[in-house]
C-alpha cells in the first residue's frame, strides 16, 4: 500500500463544545494511538481527507502524518475508522492507528471481482458474491487496499475459496481456507422450481366438518 503525506494539528479540547468548533472550522477531530505511544488527539484538514479519500480505492489510507509541533518529522499511521454523520455522510472522527515499518499489522480489505465469468456471459448462470471483506496480515508497504479477484475463467459449478486467492508475497490471510468468496450458479427452470414445489409435500385437502343439526323436537334432521 502506497503511503499518502498529510498534515495534523494537536487537539486539546476534547469535550462536545471543543468537537463542535474544530468541525466548524472545516476540520475533523482525529486520535492517534499505538503500542509505542500514548494516544493523542488531533484534528485534521477537511478538504484534504475529502481529496485523499476521493483518490482512493477504499478508506484504508497509510498516512505518512506530520503532526504540527511534534518533534518526529513523520509519523506512519493506517486509518483504522471513519466515522460518518449517518444523514449528510460527513466526516464525524477518525482513528489513527500509528505502525512501525518492519512490524506487521492487520487489516480488514474489500474484495472485488474482475471481469465476466463465462458461466455467466454462455452458460445462464449467476455470480454469487459470498465474501466482500477478508482479514489480511503484512507489513504497512505490502497491505493490498483492495483484494481483486478474475472471474473471467469460471464455469458454472465453479467455486473460488480462500485457498484460491492469488496474493502478494509477504500478505498473509487471516480466514479459513475452505470458506468460499465466489461461486456461479446456474439458474433454475421454471421446471426445476415446479420440481421443488412438488419435492416439498402436496398440500392436505382441509377436513369437512358436517355438523348434526337437530330438529325443534330433539330429533336428527
Amino acid at each position: 500500500m502506497k503511503s499518502v503525506s498529510l498534515t495534523a494539528y494537536p487537539r486539546t479540547n476534547s469535550r462536545r463544545t471543543g468537537l463542535k468548533k474544530v468541525r466548524g472550522n472545516n476540520r475533523v477531530p482525529a486520535v492517534i494511538y499505538g503500542q509505542h505511544n500514548p494516544p493523542q488527539s488531533l484534528e485534521l484538514n477537511l478538504k484534504d481527507l475529502e481529496r485523499l479519500i476521493l483518490h482512493s480505492v477504499t478508506e484504508n489510507l497509510l498516512i505518512d502524518l506530520s503532526v504540527e509541533g511534534d518533534p518526529k518529522p513523520k509519523r506512519l499511521a493506517l486509518v483504522q475508522d471513519v466515522q460518518h454523520h449517518p444523514l449528510r455522510g460527513t466526516m464525524l472522527h477518525i482513528d489513527l492507528h500509528e505502525v512501525i515499518e518492519t512490524e506487521k499489522v492487520t487489516l480488514v480489505v474489500p474484495v472485488e471481482t474482475v471481469g465476466e465469468p463465462a458461466g455467466v456471459k454462455t452458460g445462464g448462470g449467476v455470480l454469487e458474491h459470498v465474501l466482500f471483506k477478508i482479514k489480511v496480515r503484512a507489513l504497512p508497504k505490502d497491505l493490498p487496499e483492495v483484494l481483486q479477484v478474475d472471474v473471467s475463467a469460471m464455469e458454472v459449478g465453479q467455486t473460488i475459496h480462500v485457498s484460491d486467492l492469488k496474493l502478494d508475497p509477504g500478505v498473509e490471510v487471516l480466514a479459513d481456507p475452505k470458506i468460499v468468496v465466489l461461486s456461479v450458479a446456474g439458474s433454475r427452470t421454471a421446471a426445476q422450481e415446479e420440481a421443488e414445489a412438488a419435492a416439498g409435500g402436496v398440500a392436505t385437502q382441509p377436513e369437512m366438518i358436517k355438523e348434526k343439526k337437530e330438529t325443534a323436537k330433539g330429533g336428527k334432521k
